[in-house]
């Protein structure tokens, strides 16, 4: 089926990559060949680069004399609605952003408002549109600051437009390859359609590349790094006759089918006997974050100078109400109606080396105690108003299935000796995370509590806090369950081994995650930066927590200004948090269980908050004599 006469649920997105001359942008116009095309060209010619100008010329060449050009910003132009439109390309369109700013010796993230404002305006375009890009390292990059800022900048960009593009190509030496397929294809067609794009397959091609189960075989190392041409060769030699054009693209997409089975393999491999198998990798990208409404901000601060106190009477519920107020975009703001608690479960192999004072069976024990709600977060919930869901991550054990649909694996590595999780694994927790969390605000939750429960948990925390913040492990260690002196010496050593294997990694969030964390804290860690990403609250709970929050306000820079500390927990860690995140804590008891607990006991301060700036009567209303008018009410001379 022809790309013009295709048809899907909703006008169809498409992203296509590659590296430089590729053809790339030759493929896009292919897809659109047929039709009224506006044509976004980012590209600003430079009379002193004749080589440059003469690729724009190229391009302007190629173009059908009908098509409607238009040179700027592409966020503008989808401003307006055209039948279709294609923007070429997206690396050209960066370079000037990071120019208008002058951000090219400045750290990651300066030009997020231009993406975001980029992934918002293609996210909400309502016709036909495709969007060329370069694929990061499939060019020469020099390895500079400047190079580096450009690579990440650019890979951030691709990965959220591939999020909301219904559809992605690469492009690879002319032929083009379907990494992601539109929503009406069938995994099959997917396929198989990359390769019918330019040149019909034959019946034979077409059975030999959908025949994947021989590809399969090969092991998994092997297939992880096998180049597109060594599978056209066994193509080739399983007697198939076939148009050359075909089978080059058959042949990648082949290629990018068996190292998407031998990942699925050496995940399975690693599952063996120790939880569910990842039947298909998954990779999930967080970008910058906005922070709440400043306009709506600034009219709740207006409107708590209007209320029946003296002004700043109310202390920090005062800036708790204009916080929400500016989260719901709204003044006054609405009281919280279906506040959420995820308590994230999961074990950890250090657990087995003496670091808690319980044995790693009282997590399931626990989970099936919240089920029952007979926990204290249950409890406190039922006082606050806010309901509970457990989510078994990485409990060792098997639990009911409405809670293990997430499920990652059992337990995670030892992390003192061993990474926590795989690479499918740590990106199977985050996008877990994350799904948690669109369940959940797509169920209309609008407040969220992150909760946390499993024996061993305050040892990952802790190290990745202490590694972040560059802090000597014995004063972050704290006591945890309650060990002693003995179980104390234990848990610092393993933090210290931790902390040593994760050193080469403490830039990467990811990496982090997966060499010293654990899947229930990768998960929280994607449920947070989602959360923040989707412009919901969260109240922080304890250590655990916040150990993940450190990490999302790095996968999702900005994403600290939607969340709120709950208590302050007494663990020494839990303070380093904090004053990374510069959050100060609403109340401060000595709390440690976890769970959430500490941060449902804070709901009713911010419940209280929301109150009093949605519910007090102003001056005007109340006939009440503000000081303004009690001076100008003197008389003359007094």
């Amino acid at each position: 089926m022809s790309h013009s006469a295709q048809t899907t649920d909703r006008p169809l997105r498409t992203l296509v990559l590659g590296g430089a001359r590729s053809g790339k942008s030759a493929y896009a116009e292919q897809l659109v060949a047929s039709e009224a095309v506006r044509y976004v060209a980012t590209a600003v010619a430079d009379p002193a680069d004749a080589d440059f100008a003469e690729r724009i010329a190229a391009h302007r060449a190629r173009r059908p004399a009908d098509w409607t050009v238009v040179e700027g910003d592409p966020v503008a132009a989808l401003a307006e609605p055209a039948p279709a439109t294609l923007i070429d390309d997206l690396g050209t369109w960066l370079t000037g952003r990071i120019d208008a700013r002058a951000a090219w010796e400045s750290p990651r993230g300066i030009v997020g408002p231009d993406v975001d404002a980029l992934v918002t305006a293609v996210a909400g375009y309502a016709q036909r549109l495709i969007i060329v890009s370069p694929e990061v390292g499939f060019g020469v990059i020099p390895a500079t600051a400047s190079g580096r800022l450009f690579r990440d900048e650019l890979g951030t960009l691709n990965q959220r437009l591939a999020d909301v593009c219904d559809e992605v190509f690469l492009v690879v030496a002319g032929q083009p390859v379907r990494v992601k397929p539109d929503r009406a294809s069938a995994s099959a067609a997917a396929l198989t359609d990359a390769a019918t794009t330019n040149a019909p397959l034959t019946e034979a091609t077409s059975a030999a590349g959908a025949d994947l189960t021989a590809t399969q075989a090969v092991s998994a190392a092997d297939a992880t790094g096998a180049a597109a041409g060594t599978v056209v060769g066994a193509v080739s030699e399983s007697g198939a006759t076939h148009d050359q054009s075909a089978v080059t693209a058959a042949g990648v997409a082949a290629a990018s089918a068996a190292s998407e089975a031998a990942s699925n393999e050496e995940t399975a491999a690693a599952g063996d006997g120790a939880g569910p198998v990842l039947t298909k990798p998954v990779r999930i990208s967080f970008g910058p974050v906005s922070g709440p409404d400043p306009i709506v901000w600034a009219a709740a601060e207006e409107r708590q100078a209007q209320l029946t106190k003296p002004a700043g009477a109310l202390g920090r519920l005062e800036k708790l109400a204009n916080w929400v107020s500016a989260c719901q975009g709204i003044c006054p703001p609405k009281q919280f109606e279906r506040a959420r608690v995820v308590v994230f479960a999961g074990d950890h192999g250090v657990a087995r080396h003496g670091v808690s004072a319980y044995p790693s069976e009282v997590t399931a024990q626990m989970v099936a105690n919240f089920l029952h709600g007979g926990a204290a977060v249950n409890v406190l919930a039922r006082l606050a108003d806010a309901s509970v869901r457990v989510a078994d991550i990485a409990v060792d054990g098997d639990t009911a299935p409405e809670i293990s649909r997430h499920k990652v694996r059992r337990s995670s590595g030892s992390i003192d000796r061993e990474d926590a999780l795989s690479e499918a694994e740590v990106q199977a927790a985050l996008a877990a995370g994350a799904t948690i969390a669109d369940e959940e605000i797509d169920s209309g939750a609008d407040l969220l509590i992150a909760g946390d429960m499993g024996i061993g948990n305050t040892t990952p925390a802790t190290v990745l806090i202490a590694a972040v913040t560059d802090t000597e492990p014995v004063v972050a260690v704290g006591r945890g369950t309650g060990v002693d002196d003995a179980g104390w010496i234990r848990k610092t050593a393993a933090i210290r081994d931790a902390m040593w294997r994760a050193r080469p990694v403490v830039k990467d969030p990811v990496a982090l995650l997966r060499t010293a964390s654990g899947a229930d804290l990768a998960a929280m860690a994607g449920f947070l930066a989602r959360a923040a990403a989707r412009r919901t609250p969260v109240i922080l709970d304890g250590v655990v927590v916040t150990a993940a929050a450190v990490v999302a306000d790095q996968l999702a820079p900005g994403a600290r200004a939607w969340w709120v500390a709950g208590h302050r927990s007494s663990e020494p860690s839990h303070t380093i948090a904090l004053k990374r995140l510069d959050l100060e804590p609403l109340v401060d008891m000595s709390m440690r269980l976890g769970e959430g607990s500490g941060a449902v006991a804070a709901l009713p301060l911010l419940r209280a908050a929301v109150a009093t700036l949605g519910e007090m009567a102003t001056f005007a209303e109340a006939g009440v004599s503000t000081a303004d008018a009690a001076s100008d009410a003197e008389p003359a001379g007094a």
